[in-house]
């Protein structure tokens, strides 16, 4: 397989950005970005498929409207023609390859969800662990850039192995955290708290003291995107999904 050293330095990024020990929703975010330069899209998504609840969950999406989004979470994934036949090639495969283009078009997930956001030529990979699913890849272009074609799939199918190492390592990682945590015990609090950075402290003693993402980002002098990605890392690290109990486990921290 040749590869151009543009593609070259980009692998060497994602290997890279793989082999670094983050949390599950950092790694596909970041993955996300350097995917959209490497295989020259525009739209990336990624989730993880709950078999329990028969639901793909954990969204992480780049260039998409989250309105837009919503509606898929709640409707239109139980009506989506291609992503469960993507799912069972457990490679990248095109959107192409499991439905002709214009049969896609005429259906309402293509109208309704897809071209909401100028999602035209589309390329999944779904990696398992086992029977178990890890986390998805849904790279899309805009219909000017045309299909994505072998040596993209080729591209996608290199980092495979990357990605679903850096999951299994997360989640086991966070497993082991949260084991070490405990429970609601101050000791375990405290234990908790310590597994943050010090900018990651500064995010949830904002979050307790009530601030917005916007005047945290401001007080902070970074971006909104930035403090988000601060919040996903410590949602990570101390094993919750929500705001409000962040500010709970930050109650419970040692004082500042």
């Amino acid at each position: 397989m040749y590869l151009k050293a543009s593609e070259q330095q980009a692998l060497r990024g994602v290997f890279a950005l793989l082999a670094e020990d983050c949390g599950e929703r950092e790694i596909r975010e970041r993955l996300g970005r350097a995917l959209l330069d490497l295989l020259r899209a525009d739209q990336f998504a990624s989730y993880v498929w709950d078999a329990g609840r028969g639901h793909f969950g954990q969204r992480v999406a780049l260039n998409m409207d989250p309105a837009n989004l919503d509606r898929y979470g709640e409707w239109h994934q139980h009506h989506d023609p291609i992503t469960f036949v993507l799912q069972s090639r457990r490679r990248a495969t095109r959107v192409t390859e499991v439905m002709p283009q214009r049969a896609l078009m005429r259906t309402p997930f293509f109208c309704d969800f897809l071209a909401r956001d100028g999602l035209h030529w589309g390329m999944n990979l779904h990696a398992f662990d086992g029977a178990r699913a890890l986390g998805d890849l849904r790279i899309w272009r805009v219909r000017g850039r045309g299909d994505f074609g072998d040596h993209e799939k080729a591209l996608l199918d290199l980092v495979e192995p990357a990605f679903a190492g850096a999951l299994r390592r997360a989640q086991h990682q966070q497993q082991q955290q949260q084991q070490q945590v405990g429970s609601d015990s101050p000791a375990g609090a405290a234990a908790a708290w310590a597994l943050l950075s010090a900018r990651e402290r500064q995010v949830a003693d904002a979050v307790r003291e009530g601030l917005t993402d916007k005047a945290i980002a401001r007080h902070m002098g970074v971006s909104v995107p930035t403090v988000r990605t601060y919040l996903r890392r410590i949602f990570d690290k101390l094993g919750i999904a929500r705001r409000s109990a962040l500010a709970g486990w930050t109650a419970a921290a040692p004082p500042r």
